[in-house]
């Protein structure tokens, strides 16, 4: 029996990572109340206030030099036909991952991020580690820092990563498609949408949370409300200056709101919203899928959300609008109006949700399908 679970994400933070394993942890609940939770950040965890210089770093990387950011991301973390060792992470790493598991005595383990799924694959790899491990996608797709072989279970968010992982040796019973997971809390009905509404639409428009969608949100704002067809809520996250920024616009179209921490609150904006205008982030494109609603793709940042927006175009499951001169707004209309490509876009969203397992089933079948006896590492 299950008695401790230990969720690795990385970074301190609010992220994909982050989300998603918060909304594990309410799903353990419903598997069983008694279950003790912990998230630990390996990075905060070895190095303590060094986690917040790095995670400074990182965002102003992205937001200065994406470009170099992309080709780095790229030649290091996406090859799908080349397995490689990360001796760096290893040598920074590998030995409080060791430490950790020791301390915390965990049943199961749950990785939300690659860097702490890679470690704790080598410590199987070397037979210092016999407790299972599970890993949780909070992307579109799989990149090489990822474990896989060693690892228990696979939560992926589609069948394209499942068939992904088969071709690299992954066993099919280990992969189960959940999808990115989504809170309990944001799961209420998805209500009836890709339907015409009485003009003017409604849009929610995210992405600048951490700053670095900031300057693409701004962009935006200075050529929507024209038509009068459209009306705009832009989530501003902790952004404080965004929020401002566009309420001293004082647009009759167009709403700031500030960071939203309820996620009752949330469910209820995303029931009140016609489609959204939002980067490709793995959560957030989740929850919209889960809850039905159109997605327009304005942006997406170097490395991860330019793979993830490769991924859903293939698949059907957004649209997205380009620096034409028709803009943004009439691109949004234009495909609202559109009833061939609402339908289409249904479609492929209605075949995605059929490939979706539900996580607490999904959670009782790791937890209880799985044969194995705990033990520390040595």
């Amino acid at each position: 029996m299950v008695k401790k679970i230990l969720l690795l994400p990385f970074l301190k933070i609010s992220s994909g990572h982050h989300q998603a394993a918060d909304a594990i942890i309410e799903h353990i609940k419903q598997v069983d109340s008694s279950i003790d939770c912990e998230k630990v950040d390996i990075l905060h965890y070895s190095y303590g206030k060094m986690e917040t210089l790095v995670s400074s770093i990182y965002l102003k990387w992205i937001h200065s030099a994406p470009y170099f950011y992309s080709w780095i991301y790229r030649k290091n973390c996406v090859n799908p036909n080349k397995i490689k060792r990360y001796f760096i992470y290893e040598q920074l790493f590998l030995k409080f991952m060791q430490k950790l598991v020791q301390e915390k005595k965990p049943d199961f383990i749950i990785c939300t991020h690659s860097l702490p799924s890679y470690l704790l694959s080598q410590l199987k790899q070397r037979g210092y580690l016999s407790i299972p491990v599970a890993n949780v996608y909070t992307d579109f797709f799989v990149n090489n820092i990822w474990g896989k072989e060693e690892i228990d279970y696979h939560f992926v968010p589609d069948l394209y990563t499942k068939e992904w992982l088969e071709e690299r040796g992954v066993q099919t019973k280990r992969i189960i498609v959940t999808g990115i997971p989504v809170h309990p809390q944001l799961m209420s009905l998805p209500k009836e949408s890709y339907s015409k509404s009485p003009s003017p639409i409604s849009v929610l428009i995210t992405g600048g949370n951490l700053g670095a969608g900031a300057g693409a949100i701004k962009s935006i704002i200075n050529t929507i409300g024209e038509t009068g067809k459209v009306n705009y809520t832009v989530l501003c996250g902790k952004n404080e200056a965004l929020y401002q920024y566009i309420r001293n616009i004082k647009h009759p179209q167009i709403i700031a709101m500030p960071y939203i921490q309820s996620r009752q609150e949330m469910n209820s904006l995303y029931g009140q919203i016609d489609a959204i205008l939002t980067k490709p982030g793995g959560v957030t494109i989740s929850e919209c899928l889960y809850k039905k609603i159109p997605i327009f793709v304005y942006h997406s940042l170097p490395g991860q959300e330019e793979f993830n927006l490769q991924h859903l175009l293939r698949q059907q499951l957004v649209f997205y609008l380009d620096d034409s001169s028709e803009g943004v707004e009439n691109q949004i209309l234009t495909q609202w109006n559109n009833e061939h490509e609402l339908s289409r876009l249904k479609d492929r969203v209605d075949e995605y949700h059929k490939q979706i397992t539900d996580p607490v089933s999904a959670l009782r079948e790791a937890f209880y399908a799985l044969e194995y006896k705990p033990s520390p590492i040595q």
